[in-house]
């Protein structure tokens, strides 16, 4: 079951946006306005003061070539094939010379490859995207643990991809005996963003751990992080930071071998030569030197509070390990409660003794816990409880976070809601990447959320590009999220980081490539809401006309999803009762294209159309883009596979339709879903499922937005499609201590739309603060180009209480007014 639902009082906006406004305001009377908004200053509802924060997962080489300082790349020669099939332990590495990489004896027995270089070698490491970043002028750490059986001179020297020195060179010195770790400082002389640490020896010696750091980390931490990108995050004002993941939490295995172990906090603390490498899930190599303790000191930099996730023993985003043993749980669970201990505990205790050595001996204030990331399977819900009770009994006083899948909206989105409410946990951690339709939509999402049960964390979130399309229908549904302040704790869009070179997934906050970093559209729209956040939520309405929608049009289709299924008697009838189509394959399949991810295997013969193959996503559609109003009629036979029957409809592109999922998510429920330029999105569930061998009656009737199916003629669903833009989205907020109010409207038509205001309460000054994003749909801040999707603030007169505003098309703006009386 979904969380239970109320009706909200006058405590909150009841139609929501945020307005990009115009950075004039118009003395043109209220009732010349297309719209108007109403505020009561005297009715707020506080909101969480842990609003807005971070999802950092090592995706897009978020840590290993980007967030993570280190310029070497492999420096410790441990790249596997395991962890990327090109991969070898000379990755990034080139020879000159006599070298080979060595695994008896090495430095530790977490890092046993070292390369054994002959007298007069030389190698070359080429770091990330194009080299190494240099900048003339700037120090640079050069460090590598080094052994030789008798005295052995390593000089060292950043040149460029031609081999043109861009600095001076170094030497240090090995002596004679056991690994040592060595040091030196590389002065730039030039600049290069193709830059190569050249390392030479004159003697044989043995060579691990070869590190190159700029002196200018973040904070001028050790092992620290790269700068630019790290106050980019810190400018977001975060209240919290959740990590390390994502996907890589709940991957891999849990027997602790091999190179695709699942997340394990002990593997990346302790000195960085000791700490295990590892695959990422996402196909390359992590190498841990951001580690937990790294996390935490960066949450703390930052002002943040950390929320560290921890697997459950069940693994998810397509691995299937499972911990079924009571013992072996225990070890993880176990785990749990020394990663908090690791935290907070005093530095004589076990784990905060390492802490301490480290270089924290305070405690670092952990209070939140995620279980488990985006789980769906019977085991999860198993191995749950042992994670939670523990946690309960040893520390009462630690928030426990769960999760409700990988969805919106379905089946186990409705039972790990209910289960969690059973276990009492403190948040539900929802996650859905949707197209801007959705969010535009979705706006009253949490209006009617239960607010005696688990409040709401939105750990991760996003629209389906970079564009200001989609960011600006994250502004208009942060106008909810901050409505609905109240229940929803904490939210934090996903993901933060993107290499550009390196890309695993899209869209991403922030952009970078060795050198250069660039704010997406997103970015601006997180920032200019978290650090504009307040602290209660003030009563709001808004008067406008609704915008029309167009009626569902579309041609129709038939689909597979690792299924063969046989389809027949096709018919489509308008309105009117005209037939518009039909189809009983006697003569094969001409009207018919076949398309989707994969074409799969259809064929017409014996009066019927089949596919056969068991493949995903195999299509083939009919009609009109133009067909509105119709009734669609279909008989389905499910011949073998795990899943049922996809009828399409409202077919307007390859990217841009309707199907009725019916028997999907390996048969355990049925669907009506919607792609809008290639995102799906959920609009109802219902409890059919599907028999093999047995024919079906489907009948789907499109009416305007209103779509009712029936199964062998009884209804199944009827739903209304209201994903449609409102004539604005607005909430207002007012910062405590300050007494300042902000009114956040954005503004998603085409047209400008002048709307009166009026807060009423305590007097207000004339002059305000005006920040505005605008720009087309299709803008978009891009690497190498002129950022164009960027504020811009103004003191503008003529506001107060009452006031005409002109917002201007597709944009956000933010009026912050000051109560008379203040400074």
């Amino acid at each position: 079951m979904k969380p239970p639902t109320r009706t909200r009082t006058t405590t909150a906006v009841a139609a929501t946006a945020v307005v990009l406004a115009t950075l004039t305001a118009s003395n043109a009377s209220a009732q010349e306005a297309d719209a108007s908004i109403r505020v009561d200053l005297d009715d707020a509802t506080a909101i969480s003061d842990e609003l807005y924060g971070l999802f950092y997962e090592d995706i897009n080489h978020a840590a290993d070539g980007g967030l993570y300082a280190e310029l070497v790349q492999n420096r410790s020669f441990e790249f596997s094939p395991a962890d990327e099939g090109s991969y070898h332990p000379l990755t990034s590495w080139t020879l000159e010379g006599e070298a080979a990489v060595a695994d008896s004896g090495g430095l530790h027995e977490n890092n046993v490859h070292y390369l054994a270089a002959e007298a007069g070698a030389t190698i070359r490491n080429a770091g990330y995207n194009s080299g190494m970043a240099i900048e003339a002028g700037e120090p640079y750490d050069f460090s590598v643990w080094a052994r030789a059986e008798h005295n052995a001179n390593i000089t060292v020297q950043l040149v460029d991809a031609d081999g043109t020195p861009v600095s001076g060179t170094a030497t240090v010195n090995t002596g004679a005996g056991t690994w040592t770790e060595l040091s030196t400082v590389l002065n730039a002389g030039a600049s290069t963003v193709n830059g190569r640490l050249a390392v030479t020896t004159d003697a044989a010696v043995d060579l691990d751990m070869v590190s190159l750091f700029p002196r200018d980390t973040f904070k001028g931490r050790d092992n620290g992080l790269r700068a630019d990108l790290a106050e980019l995050i810190a400018d977001l004002d975060p209240s919290f930071l959740r990590f390390p993941g994502g996907c890589i939490v709940n991957t891999g295995n849990f027997d602790r071998e091999g190179r695709e172990r699942a997340y394990n906090w002990k593997d990346t603390v302790g000195p960085v030569e000791e700490r295990l490498t590892n695959q990422n899930f996402w196909g390359y190599n992590q190498t841990y030197g951001l580690g937990y303790y790294e996390y935490f000191q960066f949450a703390e930099d930052i002002g943040a509070q950390p929320l560290p996730v921890v697997p459950v023993g069940v693994t998810g985003c397509g691995d299937s390990a499972e911990i079924t043993d009571p013992a072996e749980l225990q070890t993880w669970v176990q785990d749990t409660l020394d990663l908090i201990e690791f935290a907070n505990g005093p530095a004589d205790s076990e784990w905060g003794s390492l802490r301490a050595e480290m270089g924290h001996p305070e405690p670092f204030g952990l209070t939140k816990i995620g279980l488990g990331n985006e789980e769906y399977k019977d085991q999860f819900y198993a191995n749950f409880p042992a994670f939670k009770d523990a946690v309960r009994a040893a520390y009462p006083d630690i928030e426990i976070v769960g999760n409700s899948g990988v969805d919106d909206a379905g089946a186990v989105f409705d039972r790990s809601w209910e289960f969690m409410r059973e276990q009492q946990v403190d948040l539900v951690d929802e996650h859905y990447y949707n197209s801007p339709e959705w969010f535009f939509a979705n706006n009253a999402r949490y209006d009617t959320y239960d607010r005696t049960g688990p409040h709401v964390f939105v750990g991760e979130y996003a629209s389906r590009s970079n564009t200001w399309w989609s960011a600006l229908s994250e502004a208009s549904y942060l106008t909810g999220i901050e409505r609905n302040g109240d229940v929803v704790d904490m939210a934090s869009y996903a993901p933060l980081l993107s290499n550009i070179d390196y890309v695993d997934w899209a869209p991403d906050m922030i952009w970078y490539d060795n050198h250069q970093t660039v704010k997406s559209a997103s970015y601006e729209v997180q920032k200019l809401f978290a650090t504009n956040a307040g602290d209660e939520v003030l009563a709001s309405t808004l008067d406008a006309s609704p915008i029309a929608q167009p009626d569902i049009a579309g041609g129709i289709g038939l689909a597979t999803w690792n299924t063969a299924a046989t389809y027949d008697d096709v018919r489509v009838t308008g309105a009117d009762g005209t037939e518009l189509f039909a189809d009983d394959f006697a003569t094969g399949a001409d009207g018919w294209t076949v398309g989707g991810n994969t074409a799969g295997a259809w064929s017409a013969a014996d009066g019927a159309y089949s596919q056969t193959a068991l493949v995903e996503d195999a299509r083939t559609t009919a009609g009109s883009a133009d067909w509105s109003n119709y009734t669609y009629e279909v008989k389905a036979t499910k011949t073998a596979g795990s899943e049922g029957f996809l009828v399409m409809f409202g077919v307007e592109g390859s990217d841009d339709y309707y199907w009725w999922n019916l028997g999907g998510w390996n048969n355990t429920t049925s669907a009506v879903e919607k792609s809008s330029n290639g995102a799906k999105s959920t609009l109802l569930n219902h409890d059919t499922v599907i028999e093999t061998g047995r024919t079906y009656d489907l009948k789907i009737e499109v009416e305007g937005r209103t779509i009712t199916g029936y199964v062998d003629g009884e209804q199944a669903f009827t739903v209304e499609d209201r994903e449609a833009i409102e004539p604005l989205y607005q909430v207002v907020t007012r910062n405590e201590d300050t007494g300042e109010v902000t009114l956040k409207v954005v503004n998603a038509q085409s047209e400008a739309v002048t709307t009166g205001v009026a807060l009423e309460g305590q007097r207000l000054k004339s002059k305000g603060e005006v920040t505005t994003i605008a720009c087309e749909p299709g803008c978009d801040n891009m690497l190498g180009q002129d950022q164009v999707v960027y504020p811009e603030t103004e003191t503008v007169k003529g506001l107060g209480n009452e006031f005409t505003y002109e917002f201007a098309p597709y944009s956000v703006t933010f009026i912050t007014l000051r109560p008379q009386g203040r400074h």
